[in-house]
Order: structure tokens, then C-alpha cells, then sequence
């Protein structure tokens, strides 16, 4: 029958993971292991840019975020995906017109927003880790650096041991810290006792689990990669990178060119797009940070994070 024609073969899919400074659209089909992308799509919507500390979203923000989501809808229409999931994380979790944006989203694009918890958020994160297959049976501690928070798991291949969020995103960081750049010494000082305020309960359980290596999903750890290799003149596609494992001198070296740059040193180096370009100064803080409290050298990074996270469990 003709009509039958336009219809996918395999169940289409639609996964929209509506961050802090990103909102991401990934339609894809296949099985949880195997998946075929059809469209994927990232619109740099910055839905926390002037409120994300003040728990509110801007006009612009509200306004640019709309638009992205009409954009969406007609992609999902486009391609025939059947299931479709928006999940929203920290900036709408905390902003007091959040319901306002979601009943808007409904009404404009036809789409239903679940707000999803720091717990839920951690353990999307982790089967989108798992699916990249970047996890060993040895512990490994998983971090995701959001705009709005930050997710850190410990875990292996078989399991997750622990699991936290703490909203202290690159974006918040940056509203709180990174006022004057380059970032100054006294600041960077006042964000590690910020730091260490609050990731007690990280260390506790770094201590317990002794994870061997870290892993960053997705990200400013996508622009690290992107840069060390672009600057060695490798080619670099992330559509066909899983996973990645960083030369730990490679990693330490741009991290710290990047903590001493200025916006336009960073914003005419290639291989990090706009969207990152002051947000990876507190991103990169975070690692470094982290990587010298918790005692890891050995790094790596996934490009799968959360919306394959969601996908996995519903192509699963």
C-alpha cells in the first residue's frame, strides 16, 4: 500500500534533554545498544544566562527557548518518531517560572516537559555512559558537568554505587566566580573553598569506593579532546567518537591555558563552540579540582551522557 511508504521501518524515537545553556534533540532507532541517529540537533538556548542564580528565566531566555522547542516539534513531526521524551533538568527544577515555560512549551509546541530530580538526572547519566561502553569492571567516577549542576556517580560496568547531584553548575560557578577575566587568583581561591563547602559527601564516598579513573560525560571534556587533537592536526569528529581516552599531560596542559586565557583567546580557539567559550574557564577549574582531591590521573571521556541515557531505556 503506498501510504505505507513514509513509515519508519523500526521505532523511531525522540529525546530532548533541555539543559542549562543547551537544549538537545536526538531522534534515533534501533536497539539500546545499537542505535541509528536520524537527527541530532543541539540549539544553544542559554535558558539560565542572567537568572540561573536568581532561580528565575529571563524574557530572551524564555523567549529563545520556545522558539527552540517549535523547532524541535517540527524535526519529530518531520522524521515520524512515535515515542517522544523532553526531560528537563537543574535551570527548570529551580526557577520559580518553570511551570510558566512548561505550560507554554505545551501550548505552542505541543511538547510535555518532565522535570527530572538530581537523583533521576545521575542515573540517565550513568546508562549513557554504560552504552558508550567507556565503563571496566573497575570503579570509575563519572562526573557531568551541566550549566546548572553537576552529577557525579561511582560505578562500574555491572553497577552504580553511589550517586549525587550538587547545583553548582559551570553556569552558577561562572555567575559567582568568574566576574573579571582573565579569572583572577583570588577568585579561583574563593571557588575551591566554595568546592570544598560542598562536595563533602563526594570525598566520603571516594574514600569508600577508591574509583581508579575519571570519566567526563559529554561537555567541556568534548571540547578538552577537541582541542588537544585539533592542535596536534588530528582529525576530530565527534559523530564518530564513543569514547575517548586523554594523555593526562595533554589534559592538565589545556586546562591550564584555558584557566589563564582570555575570552578572546578562547573564543578563536578552535574546537570549542560559542556556547562554551566562558563557561569552560569554571568547567575547567572543576576538573583539575577534582582530579587532584580525589587523586585520579587517569581521565577519559564519554559522548554519551544523559539523553542516551533515556534513550537506551526506551529502546531497551
Amino acid at each position: 500500500m503506498p501510504e505505507q511508504q513514509n513509515k519508519p521501518s523500526a521505532k523511531r524515537i525522540a529525546v530532548m534533554d533541555l539543559g542549562t545553556n543547551t537544549f538537545h534533540l536526538l531522534i534515533a532507532e534501533g536497539s539500546a545498544g545499537d542505535f541509528k541517529v536520524i537527527h541530532h540537533q543541539t540549539e544553544a538556548v542559554k535558558i539560565g544566562e542572567g537568572g540561573i542564580n536568581k532561580g528565575i528565566i529571563q524574557q530572551a531566555a524564555f523567549t529563545r527557548g520556545i522558539k527552540a522547542m517549535q523547532d524541535f516539534k517540527k524535526h519529530i513531526d518531520g522524521a515520524g518518531a512515535t515515542e517522544v521524551r523532553a526531560i528537563a533538568t537543574s535551570a527548570l527544577r529551580s526557577a520559580a517560572n518553570g511551570n510558566d515555560f512548561i505550560a507554554e512549551v505545551e501550548a505552542k509546541a505541543g511538547i510535555q516537559i518532565e522535570i527530572i530530580n538530581g537523583d533521576q538526572e545521575a542515573a540517565f547519566i550513568y546508562e549513557g555512559i554504560k552504552a558508550s561502553g567507556v565503563l571496566t569492571n573497575e570503579n570509575a567516577l563519572i562526573i557531568d558537568i551541566g550549566g546548572g549542576s553537576v552529577e557525579f556517580i561511582i560505578g562500574n560496568n555491572k553497577e552504580v554505587l553511589w550517586k549525587q547531584s550538587f547545583e553548582i553548575g559551570a553556569a552558577r560557578l561562572m555567575d559567582k566566580f568568574h566576574k573579571t577575566d582573565p579569572i583572577p587568583v583570588i577568585s579561583i581561591k574563593a571557588m575551591t573553598a566554595y568546592l570544598n563547602q560542598h562536595l563533602g559527601p563526594l570525598f566520603i564516598a571516594a574514600m569508600e569506593y577508591k574509583p581508579a579513573t575519571l570519566i567526563g560525560s559529554s561537555g567541556a571534556f568534548e571540547s578538552f579532546a577537541e582541542v588537544i587533537d585539533l592542535e596536534k592536526g588530528k582529525p576530530f569528529d565527534l559523530k564518530k567518537i564513543k569514547a575517548y581516552e586523554f594523555d593526562t599531560d595533554d589534559l592538565l596542559d589545556i586546562i591550564e591555558r584555558l584557566i589563564k586565557s582570555t575570552h578572546a583567546k578562547r573564543a578563536a580557539t578552535k574546537g570549542i563552540i560559542p556556547v562554551r567559550v566562558d563557561m569552560i574557564v569554571t568547567a575547567s577549574l572543576l576538573t583539575i579540582y577534582i582530579m587532584q582531591k580525589v587523586g585520579l590521573v587517569n581521565v577519559s571521556m564519554s559522548t554519551y551522557s544523559l539523553k542516551e541515557g533515556v534513550l537506551a531505556g526506551m529502546l531497551g
